[in-house]
């Protein structure tokens, strides 16, 4: 992150361009200012700014003209973007086509700085998971960590802080969120980048073969044991193990992964000499595992060893801000992979594929849109062209969905999203629904951070 972040004001109106620096210039930003649009674009092409505030409506090239040149020429710099109380619709436009806000003059100083420093924080958190899916593009199925909804950017931020340390990290979320994926990234962000990453899914493996897998065995350990054979907590020595579907292994097995976790050190099957290892051990499981521990299937003092840092993987489905920027990658991907021109997808099968559950989460979106590639016929991916089950999904929801345990604010913030979403963004139709007044809502809309495009 940069000691000093730079804006850029650009507003035809000098009172209006003095003001926002004199209110910014003392929060220690370095701040530009320009009085047009291409004036604008000009400082865009020769400087690193990191913040645009640009006014909607100026002679010639107008705040969309200079926010779509700012998108060509620095994609990382934000936006935001000034308007009148007559021209709020574009500015709702504007945030459609990815402006982080836009504020109503006159500006309140207040709300501007507040406004800049989420902007700045965010900006800055994307430029730096970017970095980190870059690292893994080559490497670790690099669509599987493409994001840049609130969820993930905290799981992101979460993989930053652990990954240089040595703690043992719990993975949980359902089958094919990408845990594998964030594993990887723990793993080759760490200072054990240098050496392997070994993988292994527990639930495959009987308790005899998991032992013999994980710890290895002596030549005659067992019938078919001929050889003496290297397990995998040695190949990961100085490296990293992951455990996937650790809940899925016998209580007998559970005592020597302890003693391993505990004491670094374990022998081979059929064997009598004690191995020392240094392998950070990541394990991840789709199961309750708090509830595996309370019914007796798995260790309590072991769930205690594992889970140092939790880190939960969101389904897809809360994920939905994400599913465009997959389906791009996807559609490139599989375009590439076989032979064919580069496919587009209509809008409203977009719509559809945003709209859906994704029960097998974006294991399950990837090989939809594999098939979709090579069944596809034509330039563009339509209606038609999707799975039978989507398409039937595609009518409007009439219920939310909310999780046992979920807190009173987590229910009223879906609840409110939710209908938002019914009522295609209208936040005064909204408040009808809801029987709540409008300041009311816009209160809980800021509150919990749902300013979506809408209609007010």
């Amino acid at each position: 992150m940069p000691l000093k972040h730079t804006i850029l004001i650009v507003d035809d109106e000098k009172n209006t361009r003095e003001g926002l620096l004199w209110s910014l210039e003392g929060e220690a930003y370095d701040v530009l200012t320009a009085a047009t649009g291409e004036e604008g674009l000009e400082i865009i092409r020769s400087r690193d700014v990191h913040l645009l505030i640009t006014d909607l409506k100026m002679p010639g090239m107008d705040g969309m003209e200079l926010m779509a040149g700012t998108r060509e020429e620095s994609p990382a710099t934000a936006v935001v973007i000034l308007t009148g109380h007559g021209t709020v619709e574009s500015a709702v436009e504007a945030m459609k086509q990815g402006a982080f806000h836009y504020l109503i003059k006159p500006v309140n100083l207040d709300e501007l700085g507040q406004v800049v420093e989420r902007a700045l924080t965010q900006r800055d958190l994307r430029e730096e998971n970017k970095a980190l899916r870059e690292q893994l593009e080559n490497r670790h199925g690099f669509e599987s960590i493409i994001g840049e909804s609130r969820a993930m950017l905290d799981v992101f931020d979460r993989v930053r802080q652990v990954a240089p340390t040595r703690a043992s990290v719990l993975l949980t979320g359902e089958s094919g969120t990408g845990k594998e994926v964030i594993a990887a990234a723990i793993h080759y962000n760490s200072d054990r980048r240098a050496k392997r990453f070994i993988k292994l899914n527990c639930g495959a493996l009987t308790t005899t073969l998991l032992e013999s897998e994980l710890f290895g065995h002596e030549a005659g350990a067992f019938t078919d044991a001929r050889k003496q054979k290297i397990g995998r907590f040695e190949l990961a020595d100085g490296g990293t193990i992951l455990l996937d579907e650790i809940t899925e292994t016998a209580p007998e097995f559970q005592v020597k992964l302890l003693r391993v976790l505990q004491e670094k050190e374990f022998e081979r099957v059929g064997g009598t000499e004690t191995i020392r290892v240094d392998a950070r051990v990541i394990a991840a499981t789709n199961q309750d595992i708090e509830q595996a521990v309370a019914q007796g299937r798995f260790r309590e003092d072991l769930y205690y060893r594992l889970n140092v840092i939790q880190i939960v993987v969101p389904p897809l489905r809360e994920r939905e801000e994400d599913i465009a920027l997959m389906v791009q990658a996807f559609l490139d991907e599989f375009c590439k992979a076989n032979g064919k021109p580069a496919l587009r997808i209509a809008p409203r099968a977009l719509a559809l594929l945003r709209q859906y559950s994704w029960p097998g989460n974006v294991r399950q979106l990837r090989n939809v849109i594999e098939g979709m590639v090579v069944l596809a016929s034509g330039r563009e991916i339509g209606l038609k062209d999707l799975p039978p089950d989507i398409r039937s999904a595609g009518a409007p929801r009439k219920n939310v969905a909310l999780r046992i345990g979920s807190s009173l604010e987590d229910m009223e913030r879906e609840m409110i999203r939710a209908t938002l979403e019914h009522n295609g963004g209208n936040r005064a139709a909204t408040a009808r629904t809801l029987g709540v007044g409008r300041k009311t809502l816009y209160r809980k809309i800021e509150e919990y951070g749902l300013g979506t495009p809408s209609v007010p």
